[in-house]
């Protein structure tokens, strides 16, 4: 059995609990593990894991719409010297965040807008983070439509007509601990979709699942959220495992 955490941000992780939390993640055979980049101050975080780790983990690069202020031109150029330095194998994540800051939303539809053209370029996936703005994110993705625009919604927590909407426009879905909390409903959501257009992740260190809700996470947890999608459709845990993982390598080309 192989499963794989499409997004977490281990690296925030001190080196030695590090290393420990890598032996689990193999324990519970997770054997891959994708790191998404929030700003310019992550970059060598991320590249230092993804060194560290090779075998395990793989490196994103791209500003977080949170991370998105009046200087994020600044912050993109520095990001994208960074990408002509080093592979990636997507960029992310990036998206619209209209939980924390509503004033920012054009600053964010632009870096959106930058970072698209360069995932285009390059003919990799995009990470989205979207948090309170599917409206406004579904119509930027219909702006910039075409045949190089794919990948995954991260963190997805929408009903099952936004679920649709993203998988018509070519997303997978980010399943993560969200799945096992009571009354998110997100449960009710996983029930009625069809595994080929879903990913798991943890978004370690944040979202610990049940039973670890409200404490620090990690990717070793994602047995639990890959245990749950499991009983939802009434399939073996491996069998989830395999299309999971397939489906994350179809996302990301590894």
């Amino acid at each position: 059995m192989q499963l794989t955490d499409t997004h977490t941000h281990i690296y925030y992780h001190e080196s030695s609990a590090l290393d420990e939390q890598i032996i689990r993640c193999k324990e519970n055979n997770i054997t891959r593990l994708f790191l998404p980049n929030v700003d310019s101050e992550s970059i060598d975080k991320v590249f230092h894991t993804t060194d560290s780790y090779p075998e395990i983990c793989y490196p994103m690069l791209g500003l977080h719409p949170c991370s998105v202020k009046e200087n994020f031109k600044e912050e993109l150029t520095i990001i994208e010297k960074a990408l002509r330095k080093r592979s990636v194998v997507a960029i992310g994540e990036i998206g619209l965040d209209l939980y924390w800051d509503k004033t920012t939303l054009p600053l964010q539809q632009e870096a959106f807008r930058i970072q698209v053209a360069w995932a285009k370029e390059r003919n990799l996936p995009i990470v989205i983070h979207c948090r309170e703005a599917f409206d406004e994110q579904f119509a930027l993705l219909e702006e910039l439509k075409d045949d190089k625009l794919f990948g995954i919604f991260h963190c997805f927590t929408g009903t099952v007509e936004q679920a649709k909407r993203a998988i018509d426009l070519g997303f997978y879905l980010g399943i993560g601990g969200v799945v096992t909390f009571k009354n998110a409903g997100l449960d009710k959501v996983v029930e009625q979709l069809d595994l080929k257009h879903i990913v798991l992740e943890t978004d370690a260190p944040y979202l610990a699942p049940t039973p670890f809700r409200g404490k620090p996470n990690e990717s070793s947890y994602l047995l639990y959220v890959a245990q749950k999608v499991a009983d939802l459709k009434q399939l073996p845990l491996e069998e989830v495992a395999q299309i999971t993982t397939q489906n994350a390598t179809r996302v990301f080309g590894i």
